[in-house]
Protein backbone atom coordinates (compact mmCIF):
# COMPACT_ATOMS: atom_id res chain seq x y z
CA UNK A 1 0.00 0.00 0.00
CA UNK A 2 1.45 3.37 -0.59
CA UNK A 3 1.46 6.65 1.39
CA UNK A 4 -1.20 7.79 -0.65
CA UNK A 5 -3.35 5.46 -0.44
CA UNK A 6 -2.73 4.94 3.05
CA UNK A 7 -3.99 8.08 3.08
CA UNK A 8 -6.97 8.37 1.54
CA UNK A 9 -8.47 5.69 3.50
CA UNK A 10 -7.27 7.45 6.73
CA UNK A 11 -9.25 10.48 5.03
CA UNK A 12 -12.34 8.61 4.61
CA UNK A 13 -11.96 6.40 7.88
CA UNK A 14 -12.24 9.48 9.99
CA UNK A 15 -14.59 11.28 8.01
CA UNK A 16 -16.96 8.97 9.05
CA UNK A 17 -15.91 9.45 12.49
CA UNK A 18 -15.93 13.18 12.70
CA UNK A 19 -18.61 14.33 10.19
CA UNK A 20 -18.16 17.54 11.80
CA UNK A 21 -14.67 18.93 10.93
CA UNK A 22 -14.06 22.14 13.16
CA UNK A 23 -11.70 24.25 14.66
CA UNK A 24 -12.25 23.84 18.27
CA UNK A 25 -10.90 27.36 19.21
CA UNK A 26 -13.35 29.57 19.24
CA UNK A 27 -14.13 33.38 17.64
CA UNK A 28 -16.75 35.09 16.04
CA UNK A 29 -17.32 34.34 12.23
CA UNK A 30 -17.60 37.92 11.64
CA UNK A 31 -14.29 38.86 13.71
CA UNK A 32 -11.81 36.17 11.61
CA UNK A 33 -9.14 38.60 13.28
CA UNK A 34 -9.90 36.73 16.30
CA UNK A 35 -9.19 33.44 14.92
CA UNK A 36 -5.93 34.59 14.47
CA UNK A 37 -5.03 36.08 17.82
CA UNK A 38 -6.77 32.65 19.47
CA UNK A 39 -4.19 30.49 17.37
CA UNK A 40 -0.94 32.39 18.59
CA UNK A 41 -2.41 32.31 22.57
CA UNK A 42 -2.84 28.03 21.42
CA UNK A 43 1.08 27.94 21.03
CA UNK A 44 2.36 25.41 24.00
CA UNK A 45 -1.29 25.99 25.80
CA UNK A 46 -4.59 23.89 25.26
CA UNK A 47 -7.42 25.03 22.97
CA UNK A 48 -9.75 24.69 25.77
CA UNK A 49 -7.86 27.02 28.02
CA UNK A 50 -7.36 29.59 25.51
CA UNK A 51 -11.21 29.43 24.52
CA UNK A 52 -11.59 30.13 28.36
CA UNK A 53 -9.28 33.05 28.22
CA UNK A 54 -10.77 34.39 25.01
CA UNK A 55 -13.91 34.69 25.83
CA UNK A 56 -12.97 38.02 28.35
CA UNK A 57 -10.69 39.19 26.32
CA UNK A 58 -12.85 39.29 23.32
CA UNK A 59 -15.44 41.14 25.11
CA UNK A 60 -12.69 43.46 26.87
CA UNK A 61 -11.28 44.17 23.29
CA UNK A 62 -13.95 44.10 20.99
CA UNK A 63 -12.41 45.31 17.50
CA UNK A 64 -9.21 44.86 15.69
CA UNK A 65 -8.41 48.81 16.20
CA UNK A 66 -9.22 48.17 20.06
CA UNK A 67 -6.05 45.86 19.71
CA UNK A 68 -3.89 47.85 17.90
CA UNK A 69 -4.30 50.52 20.82
CA UNK A 70 -4.71 48.07 23.84
CA UNK A 71 -1.78 48.56 26.59
CA UNK A 72 0.38 45.28 26.51
CA UNK A 73 -0.02 44.84 29.99
CA UNK A 74 -3.33 44.67 30.23
CA UNK A 75 -3.44 42.07 27.53
CA UNK A 76 -0.73 40.25 29.42
CA UNK A 77 -2.72 39.94 32.02
CA UNK A 78 -5.90 39.17 30.75
CA UNK A 79 -4.00 35.83 28.27
CA UNK A 80 -1.42 35.28 31.44
CA UNK A 81 -2.77 31.69 32.24
CA UNK A 82 -2.24 30.77 27.71
CA UNK A 83 1.57 30.91 29.42
CA UNK A 84 4.68 32.81 27.16
CA UNK A 85 2.42 35.66 27.89
CA UNK A 86 4.23 38.64 27.21
CA UNK A 87 5.54 37.45 24.46
CA UNK A 88 1.86 36.45 22.98
CA UNK A 89 1.02 40.04 24.23
CA UNK A 90 3.29 41.78 22.07
CA UNK A 91 2.82 40.02 19.13
CA UNK A 92 -1.29 40.58 19.44
CA UNK A 93 -0.59 44.17 19.64
CA UNK A 94 1.71 44.04 16.84
CA UNK A 95 -0.50 41.83 14.58
CA UNK A 96 -2.97 43.73 14.91
CA UNK A 97 -1.37 47.02 13.99
CA UNK A 98 0.29 45.77 10.80
CA UNK A 99 -3.57 44.39 9.88
CA UNK A 100 -4.84 47.94 10.06
CA UNK A 101 -1.58 49.75 8.74
CA UNK A 102 -0.38 47.15 5.80
CA UNK A 103 -3.42 45.10 4.35
CA UNK A 104 -6.41 47.83 5.54
CA UNK A 105 -8.17 45.83 8.69
CA UNK A 106 -8.08 42.43 6.62
CA UNK A 107 -6.66 39.13 6.98
CA UNK A 108 -3.92 38.34 4.17
CA UNK A 109 -5.41 35.32 2.48
CA UNK A 110 -1.77 33.18 1.62
CA UNK A 111 0.75 31.89 3.67
CA UNK A 112 3.34 34.46 2.51
CA UNK A 113 1.68 37.38 3.70
CA UNK A 114 0.20 35.89 6.96
CA UNK A 115 3.71 34.98 7.67
CA UNK A 116 4.99 38.35 7.29
CA UNK A 117 2.93 39.23 10.52
CA UNK A 118 4.39 39.21 14.07
CA UNK A 119 4.26 35.70 15.61
CA UNK A 120 2.65 34.18 12.88
CA UNK A 121 4.15 30.83 12.00
CA UNK A 122 2.98 28.38 8.99
CA UNK A 123 1.24 26.35 11.39
CA UNK A 124 -1.13 29.74 12.09
CA UNK A 125 -1.38 30.66 8.50
CA UNK A 126 -2.45 27.05 7.26
CA UNK A 127 -5.45 27.68 9.79
CA UNK A 128 -6.26 30.85 8.46
CA UNK A 129 -6.15 30.02 4.89
CA UNK A 130 -8.11 27.16 5.30
CA UNK A 131 -10.96 28.21 7.84
CA UNK A 132 -11.22 31.91 6.85
CA UNK A 133 -10.56 31.38 3.11
CA UNK A 134 -11.86 27.59 2.42
CA UNK A 135 -8.36 27.24 0.71
CA UNK A 136 -6.20 23.68 1.29
CA UNK A 137 -4.15 24.00 4.12
CA UNK A 138 -2.40 21.27 6.16
CA UNK A 139 -2.05 22.59 10.02
CA UNK A 140 0.54 20.45 11.05
CA UNK A 141 0.16 20.84 14.84
CA UNK A 142 1.16 18.28 17.66
CA UNK A 143 -1.30 15.76 16.96
CA UNK A 144 -0.78 15.93 12.80
CA UNK A 145 2.63 15.04 13.25
CA UNK A 146 2.30 12.39 15.69
CA UNK A 147 -0.66 10.53 14.05
CA UNK A 148 0.96 11.27 10.89
CA UNK A 149 4.29 9.34 11.83
CA UNK A 150 2.37 6.66 13.61
CA UNK A 151 0.46 5.73 10.78
CA UNK A 152 3.13 5.88 8.68
CA UNK A 153 2.00 8.69 6.06
CA UNK A 154 5.53 10.89 7.25
CA UNK A 155 8.67 10.39 8.45
CA UNK A 156 10.12 13.95 9.34
CA UNK A 157 8.56 15.43 13.37
CA UNK A 158 9.80 18.94 11.64
CA UNK A 159 6.46 21.26 10.85
CA UNK A 160 7.38 22.23 7.50
CA UNK A 161 8.92 18.91 6.39
CA UNK A 162 5.63 17.06 7.67
CA UNK A 163 3.50 19.79 5.60
CA UNK A 164 5.68 19.43 2.58
CA UNK A 165 5.07 15.36 3.16
CA UNK A 166 1.46 15.41 3.11
CA UNK A 167 0.89 18.28 0.58
CA UNK A 168 2.15 15.39 -1.89
CA UNK A 169 -0.51 12.33 -0.36
CA UNK A 170 -3.41 14.28 0.29
CA UNK A 171 -6.28 15.40 -1.75
CA UNK A 172 -6.03 18.98 -1.28
CA UNK A 173 -9.63 19.63 -0.92
CA UNK A 174 -9.49 17.53 2.29
CA UNK A 175 -5.97 18.43 3.70
CA UNK A 176 -7.50 20.88 5.77
CA UNK A 177 -10.73 18.92 7.31
CA UNK A 178 -8.66 15.92 7.70
CA UNK A 179 -6.32 18.05 10.13
CA UNK A 180 -9.00 19.32 12.13
CA UNK A 181 -10.05 15.52 12.33
CA UNK A 182 -6.62 14.23 13.94
CA UNK A 183 -7.06 17.05 16.62
CA UNK A 184 -10.20 15.13 17.54
CA UNK A 185 -8.85 11.63 16.75
CA UNK A 186 -5.42 12.20 18.91
CA UNK A 187 -7.89 13.54 21.91
CA UNK A 188 -9.53 10.59 22.00
CA UNK A 189 -7.89 7.85 20.44
CA UNK A 190 -4.44 8.26 19.64
CA UNK A 191 -3.17 10.17 22.32
CA UNK A 192 0.50 10.89 23.10
CA UNK A 193 0.96 8.16 26.15
CA UNK A 194 -1.65 5.74 26.16
CA UNK A 195 -2.90 5.50 22.01
CA UNK A 196 -6.16 3.30 22.32
CA UNK A 197 -4.69 0.89 19.19
CA UNK A 198 -6.71 -1.79 19.91
CA UNK A 199 -10.31 -0.08 18.94
CA UNK A 200 -8.45 2.21 17.02
CA UNK A 201 -10.47 2.71 13.76
CA UNK A 202 -6.92 2.89 11.62
CA UNK A 203 -5.46 0.02 13.36
CA UNK A 204 -5.20 -2.23 10.00
CA UNK A 205 -3.30 0.80 8.06
CA UNK A 206 -1.09 2.17 10.64
CA UNK A 207 2.44 0.64 10.90
CA UNK A 208 2.82 1.22 14.85
CA UNK A 209 -0.43 -0.58 15.69
CA UNK A 210 0.43 -3.39 13.07
CA UNK A 211 3.25 -3.56 14.90
CA UNK A 212 2.02 -3.11 18.00
CA UNK A 213 -1.09 -5.52 17.38
CA UNK A 214 0.87 -7.83 15.43
CA UNK A 215 -1.97 -7.70 12.38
Amino acid sequence: MTKKERAAIAVERLKQLYLEATCSLEYHKEKPYELLIATRLSAQCTDARVNIVTKDLFQEYPTLQSFADADIQDIERLIHSCGFYRTKAQDIVNMSKSLIADYDSILPDTIEELTKLSGVGRKTANLIVGDIYGKPSIVTDTHCIRICGRIGLTSSKDPKKTEDELRKILDPKESGNFCHRLVHFGRETCSARSPKCMECKLNDICKEGIKKLKI
